[in-house]
Formats: structure tokens, C-alpha cells, sequence
């Protein structure tokens, strides 16, 4: 039997940010295996389609080799039992996001029981960061490469600019 550990990072990450990528590396330090799994969330409009998303997550995790990137569809504990994991990792902003996630912790300790949570606090500076920042700052044009890692700024603008 296998004993090492995997952890589920889920996400939209449209785009990913520096804030996910602090969790990301963290995370790698952490567990055995981090899994970013993109969610195919058909109720969203994203920016970009789930395959450049894990292109872009991909590059930016290039140099973490225990992080393997993949997208789901469905219920993340069922996703996480596919993979044999048994973490879902989650970052935390602010208290509002803790209530949320709590939340969504425990229904999902209702679908799975062997499934445990585990929630990092984002790096202070990454406290106010979201996706839907990124993408209203760059919609009229602002500076974004403090916000999301490099490799992907020109990808963000180039959606804009269409």
C-alpha cells in the first residue's frame, strides 16, 4: 500500500495568481503530492478554456516537481477518491472566506468521511488577491505583474485586448 500523501488543491484559477501559487509551493512542502485540479465549472464564463489553464499552471509550477496539475468535473471528494488523496488543501484570505470554506469542509466531510480538509492562510501580502481583482484590473488596462506570476501577464492582457 502506498502511504504517501496527496493533496487536491481545487480550483477555478482563472487566472491563477501569486496568492494560489503561494498555497501551491507551500503545499508542496507539506504533503507528498500536491494535485491542482482545475474545475470544469460549466456555470462560469472564464477567461480561458480548462487545457490553457493547466498550461499556465503547469509553467508556473515547473520547478515543483511533487505538483501535478489535471481538471475535474463533479463532486471534488469523488475527484479526490479517484486520485487516492486524502487532503483537500484550501487558502484562506479573510474571514469571509472562512466561513465559505468551513462550510464547504464540512459538507464535504458529510460526502466523504476519510477526506480531511486542511486550510493555509495566504501570505499577508496576497490577503486582498483574487482572480476577479486580476481580471477588473487588466479589463481597463492596470498593472498586473505584482498580482499573477509572469509567465502568464501577456496571456491575461492579450484576452483584453481582442
Amino acid at each position: 500500500m502506498n502511504n504517501s500523501t496527496i493533496a487536491i488543491y481545487p480550483g477555478s484559477f482563472d487566472p491563477i495568481t501569486l496568492g494560489h501559487l503561494d498555497i501551491i509551493t507551500r503545499g508542496s512542502n507539506l504533503f507528498d503530492s500536491v494535485i491542482v485540479a482545475v474545475l470544469s465549472n460549466p456555470t462560469k464564463q472564464p477567461l480561458f478554456t480548462v487545457e490553457k489553464r493547466i498550461a499556465q499552471i503547469k509553467q508556473c509550477t515547473i520547478n515543483l516537481p511533487n505538483v501535478e496539475v489535471d481538471s475535474f468535473a463533479g463532486l471534488t471528494v469523488e475527484y479526490a477518491k479517484i486520485k487516492g488523496a486524502k487532503i483537500l488543501l484550501r487558502g484562506l484570505r479573510v474571514l469571509s472566506d472562512f466561513e465559505k470554506e468551513l462550510q464547504m469542509a464540512h459538507t464535504n466531510k458529510t460526502l466523504s468521511e476519510d477526506i480531511e480538509t486542511i486550510f493555509l492562510a495566504t501570505a499577508k501580502e496576497y490577503s486582498f488577491l483574487s482572480s476577479s481583482v486580476v481580471k477588473e484590473i487588466a479589463q481597463f488596462g492596470g498593472e498586473i505583474s505584482h498580482l499573477v506570476p509572469m509567465d502568464i501577464v501577456n496571456d491575461i492582457y492579450s484576452y483584453y485586448q481582442k
